[in-house]
């Protein structure tokens, strides 16, 4: 336990990331503007490469002495689960929660500019940034999205929203409408840099661990939102994100990630299971049964394809 003020706690889940979150880390480092007011906490989901060995050797070895605490879980407890896990070791003094992946590099001043969104803006109850893919040096889609009805779905997976990227109507699914050169509130963000109150966290109980890996941060989005709390997109403040060395299913990091086959079609599966867990709790009870019908069969023919894709190419 420390024995000064945290303001911002930052936590991470790690699962078989090689050296990225030691890189992590070190961007952090070089991103605080004040080490006393920040906590590092590391869940590691049961690991079987060096990312943990060689997270621990650096912050062992660095110079900066940054608050940290990293918990050992003997089993793959999943991202929200391992989250709720996290957030269960934040100091209590601490105002702010960051759940941040460990495939992300942060830029100097990041968490300086996020704290101060926050002071100064009471109406931002959690919010997100622009972040960078750095194999395409373009923003994530998926860190600036609206919830996705069967109406946006269906434009999203047919990509009929690429013929209208700005139209709110067709492509609702990433609220193309909306300026993402500006600040503003938004729907939903993805997982891998996602700031909120405390004490929001703690009204809305949380991470759902129903889900197991992919869709948790949709579900926590929505849960804002039933709350009536807002959530904003910020663009002046961006990370990059080297996305899917955990899962090994994004084609940017194919050639890079260490996942196994195994864990490859979990996380296919899981993404689909993901999808049909956030309409049955949240979406399901707006639409018809035959719409119903209609979106599992749509689910299950992108489970299909995601599992082909995992084993094969």
């Amino acid at each position: 336990m420390t024995n000064h003020k945290i303001k911002l706690s930052v936590v991470i889940i790690n699962y078989n990331s090689g050296d990225y979150l030691k890189k992590c880390l070190e961007s952090i480092s070089k991103s605080l503007f004040d080490l006393n007011l920040v906590e590092i906490i590391i869940i590691d989901n049961a690991s079987t490469d060096n990312s943990i060995s060689l997270a621990e050797f650096f912050l062992k070895n660095s110079s900066l002495n940054l608050t940290s605490k990293i918990c050992h879980l003997k089993s793959n407890l999943g991202f929200a689960a391992g989250n709720n896990r996290g957030v269960k070791m934040i100091n209590p003094s601490s105002k702010y929660v960051l759940f941040l992946n460990p495939d992300t590099t942060i830029p100097p001043n990041t968490f300086n500019q996020m704290i101060n969104f926050f002071d100064k803006n009471s109406q931002v109850d959690a919010a997100t940034c622009s972040i960078t893919l750095a194999a395409t040096d373009q923003m994530q889609p998926e860190c600036h999205r609206g919830f996705p009805t069967p109406w946006r779905s269906f434009c999203y997976f047919t990509k009929i929203s690429k013929l209208f990227p700005k139209s709110s109507f067709f492509n609702g699914y990433l609220q193309g409408n909306l300026d993402t050169t500006k600040i503003h509130q938004i729907e939903a963000c993805v997982g891998a840099f996602l700031m909120i109150k405390k004490s929001v966290g703690q009204k809305i109980g949380w991470w759902n661990e129903t889900y197991f890996f992919y869709g948790e941060d949709l579900d926590f989005c929505y849960r804002l939102k039933q709350h009536n709390f807002k959530l904003f997109f910020n663009p002046n403040c961006q990370i990059t994100h080297f996305q899917g060395i955990s899962s090994g299913i994004k084609n940017q990091t194919k050639q890079v990630t260490q996942a196994s086959l195994q864990t490859k079609i979990l996380a296919a599966k899981s993404s689909t299971d993901a999808m049909k867990i956030f309409y049955q709790q949240n979406l399901f009870k707006n639409y018809s049964p035959i719409t119903q019908v209609i979106v599992l069969f749509g689910i299950k023919l992108l489970e299909i394809k995601r599992v082909f894709k995992a084993k094969y190419l």
